[in-house]
């Protein structure tokens, strides 16, 4: 099986060819080496900007410096730092990875940008699951992104905001991603990608980040198509926080950031840089690992945004996961889910309550649906809805309910697909050996990651081999199902959803803004 062979005549005359490795590649950094993996070319481990420590941490990613020779890109770099520090994680982590099978930098392949999730707290690259070889043998360039997460990503304090450019801080993590997608604009070419063919695409924070980028002018032009799986932030800000409302103002997120600095053990920013990342709190609930509306990145609050047209308008794939809400909803009594939406949403809990009902003696999959679309499927609802009617790019939505079926009256006899559990189908990185997957997972994962890498090269899913894909709008609402194989029908619990439409638009007004607070 041949090689992929990039042709550089004039620099392999002066930089010898390392035995048995294909020839490097010229980055605007300087070269890079991969290594084989049959038809592919992989590349781990390439700088995207420098090492953001010392005075470089909590600061806007800066270019890398270049190298002389040729860089060994054999090795995943460290992921960011995250938990307790274990398991090679590191703040020396502004890295990105490559699967390619071109093989010459003339191809101009579609590209795949993938933006993994882990709450903006956890997360990497590295994890099998994220294996891009089998997305990249359909026929794109598939990239990963390492980006900032934790309070190293998201951290906001009035110094910060004083030293910065834009004078904000805080989204520091998006501000990563939006370096690796310069990057990619600028080299992606050389490995026989296609700069003006680029599609984000991204899983739970992932999702939340790529239809954040979609609505960042700084990410103006970096792509042409994006995918978010269980993912959107269309809730409008509030000082404490939920799923579905995750969103704060910068100045609400300065005054935590201050608090946590305190929780530091730092009279001042000088200090807090010098401390060790294990020394910082961190993990959820730190109050700094979240994006913020920053009025630069994020300029305002983003269902505001797309009401407007003020949003960078390209093709979408949304949707998410039958029972996202599963792995969530943490309350185990009809008494407690009804205190707890009582305390959520005030004079709209009947409202929800009789929407999203709970059973007599149990919390069922009707009522932590409730979980599952203010979080997700109200998020991915609105984007759809509010680019049908304002944008002219392509909108496409789906729900995935890949399940096994579970014997009636047992435990799991409602358990649709859990949060999380749609990223191997679309990697197709199922486990073969694992006794719990059919025919039908495997099949299913098949058409899912041929949709994706359809939208990839076309801006469209639809292609030879899988089902017809209608596109979303307002008047059809037409939804792609995939359970086994995909299907198309209405929107999931569309009735309800108007009843979480009613509760937002409610928290947009100035009552619903006081009662918040």
């Amino acid at each position: 099986m041949k090689r992929i062979l990039f042709a550089l005549l004039p620099l392999m005359a002066a930089v010898p060819c390392i035995a048995g490795l294909p020839e490097p590649v010229a980055t605007e950094y300087g070269l890079v080496q991969g290594t084989p993996a049959e038809d592919l070319t992989v590349f781990r481990g390439i700088p995207f900007a420098s090492p953001p420590l010392g005075d470089l941490r909590w600061r806007a990613p800066e270019p890398p410096q270049k190298w002389s020779g040729v860089r060994v890109a054999d090795k995943f770099a460290p992921d960011p730092y995250q938990g307790d520090g274990k398991g090679g994680v590191g703040e020396d982590c502004l890295y990105l990875n490559v699967w390619t099978p071109a093989r010459t930098p003339g191809e101009r392949l579609p590209v795949l940008v993938w933006i993994y999730g882990g709450g903006f707290s956890f997360g990497s690259t590295s994890t099998p699951v994220h294996n891009g070889e089998h997305l990249a043998r359909k026929g794109v360039v598939l990239v990963s992104i390492n980006y900032r997460v934790g309070p190293l990503g998201f951290l906001a304090l009035p110094e910060l905001s004083a030293e910065s450019p834009g004078h904000t801080s805080g989204n520091y993590g998006l501000l990563d991603m939006i370096a690796g997608l310069k990057w990619v604009k600028r080299n992606i070419a050389a490995f026989g990608g296609d700069p003006d063919r680029v599609t984000i695409f991204g899983e739970s924070a992932g999702g939340i980040a790529v239809s954040e980028l979609c609505a960042s002018p700084l990410a103006g032009g970096l792509f042409r198509g994006a995918i978010s799986q269980s993912g959107g932030s269309f809730g409008p800000t509030r000082p404490t926080t939920y799923p579905g409302e995750n969103m704060r103002t910068l100045a609400e997120a300065e005054k935590s950031g201050q608090d946590y600095m305190r929780r530091a053990g730092a009279a001042n920013l000088a200090e807090l840089r010098k401390l060790a990342p294990g020394a910082l709190p961190a993990g959820y609930g730190s109050g700094a690992g979240w994006p913020i509306v920053d009025g630069w990145v994020i300029p305002g609050d983003q269902h505001e945004l797309y009401e407007a047209g003020r949003y960078n308008d390209v093709a979408i794939l949304v949707g998410y996961n039958s029972d996202d809400g599963l792995i969530f909803t943490r309350e185990k009594t009809p008494a407690e889910f009804i205190a707890n939406t009582q305390k959520r949403y005030g004079p709209f809990a009947e409202r929800l309550l009789a929407a999203y009902p709970v059973g007599k003696d149990s919390v069922p999959k009707t009522a932590r649906d409730l979980t599952r679309d203010v979080a997700f499927g109200w998020q991915t609802w609105a984007w759809a809805t509010l680019q049908a009617r304002t944008g002219k790019s392509k909108v496409f939505y789906y729900y995935f309910d890949q399940h096994a079926e579970h014997a009636p009256g047992s435990a799991e006899a409602d358990h649709g697909m859990p949060h999380g559990v749609d990223v191997p189908y679309v990697f197709q990185t199922l486990d073969p050996k694992d006794p719990r997957l059919s025919k039908g997972d495997f099949a299913i994962s098949d058409t899912v990651s041929t949709y994706w890498t359809n939208f990839a090269k076309r801006g469209d899913p639809n292609g030879a081999g899988v089902p017809a894909w209608p596109q979303f709008d307002e008047r059809t609402r037409q939804v792609m199902y995939f359970h086994d194989k995909a299907t198309v029908g209405p929107v999931p619990s569309e009735a309800s959803l108007r009843v979480l439409d009613t509760y937002f638009s409610w928290r947009r007004t100035p009552e619903g803004r006081d009662w918040a607070k």
